[in-house]
């Protein structure tokens, strides 16, 4: 008998009662009805999102009014931009992220993007107030130990918070 067919009868076969879930304790197998999908697998929680949407920017005009009216700070590693908001709007601060193709290619983008927002979400509480913040990483923002990402968005938070204007003074 050759190694593949040896392989292939260890495991059951798509679909078997053996491959399909069980529901508690290992009695039988899950019905369609319970799992309400036709593979016979669970439906997946979503996952816990880095801010609910008043939290963050979300709009093309709001970044842009963030761009054009807003300050900006350089760091070592990052931009950020910010602009306070009217006291009459929603609470809180307001996160946008900018991740660019020169940054590098998908995969690298979808890190740093991961990489920031958990880190906006554990200095989220060094900003209060009515103020947008947008940060636009540099590429060494991929490889810097995480610790120090979060100590500097902490960093540029807070020097939002300090420095921010409203729209309409200069």
């Amino acid at each position: 008998m050759s190694a593949k067919a040896s392989a292939s009868n260890q495991f059951p076969k798509p679909g078997s009662p053996a491959r399909r879930l069980v529901a508690s304790g290992g009695e039988k197998p899950m019905s369609r009805a319970l799992c309400g999908r036709k593979s016979g697998c669970p439906t997946r929680l979503p996952l816990a999102r880095w801010g609910a949407k008043p939290n963050r920017l979300l709009k093309h005009a709001d970044f842009q009014r963030v761009y054009q009216k807003g300050r900006r700070q350089f760091t070592g590693n990052m931009t950020v931009f910010f602009l306070r908001r009217e006291v009459g709007s929603t609470s809180g601060p307001r996160v946008g992220l900018t991740v660019g193709k020169v940054l590098g290619g998908a995969v690298e983008r979808n890190r740093i993007k991961r990489r920031m927002r958990e880190a906006v979400r554990l200095s989220s509480v060094a900003c209060e107030g009515p103020i947008d913040v947008i940060f636009h990483p540099r590429k060494s923002v991929l490889r810097m130990p995480f610790a120090e990402l979060v100590s500097e968005v902490t960093r540029g938070l807070r020097l939002a918070q300090q420095r921010g204007r409203m729209p309409g003074t200069k």
